[in-house]
C-alpha cells in the first residue's frame, strides 16, 4: 500500500509542476505559446489530468466546460490527489514504523 501512495504522490506532483510550468511558459511567451515546444511537451504532460477532469466536469455540468475552467479543476484535483495521497504515506509509516518507510 506504501508504493500506490508513493506512485500517487509522484505523478500529482509531476502533473503539478508541469502545469505550473506551462501556465509560467504560457504567461511569458504569450500568444505565440502555442508554437514553442517547450510548452507543447509540457501539454502532453499535463493533458491525461485535463482530459479527466474535462470528462468529469462534463458527466456533472451536462456540457463541455472552458479549457480555462479545466486547467483549474486539474490544478484543484491534482492537489487533492497529493494531499490525499502525503496523508495516506504519513499514516502508513507512522504505522509500520519511521525506519521502515526509508
Amino acid at each position: 500500500m506504501l508504493w500506490l501512495a508513493t506512485t500517487v504522490k509522484l505523478l500529482a506532483e509531476i502533473a503539478l509542476m508541469a502545469l505550473l510550468g506551462q501556465w509560467v511558459l504560457g504567461w511569458l511567451a504569450g500568444p505565440h505559446r502555442e508554437r514553442n515546444p517547450f510548452y507543447q511537451v509540457l501539454s502532453i504532460v499535463t493533458r491525461p489530468a485535463r482530459w479527466c477532469v474535462a470528462r468529469l466536469a462534463a458527466a456533472v455540468v451536462g456540457q463541455e466546460p472552458n479549457a480555462r475552467h479545466v486547467e483549474r479543476l486539474a490544478f484543484a484535483c491534482l492537489m487533492l490527489a497529493w494531499l490525499l495521497a502525503t496523508v495516506t504515506k504519513i499514516q502508513i509509516c507512522l504505522a509500520v514504523g519511521v525506519q521502515a518507510c526509508q
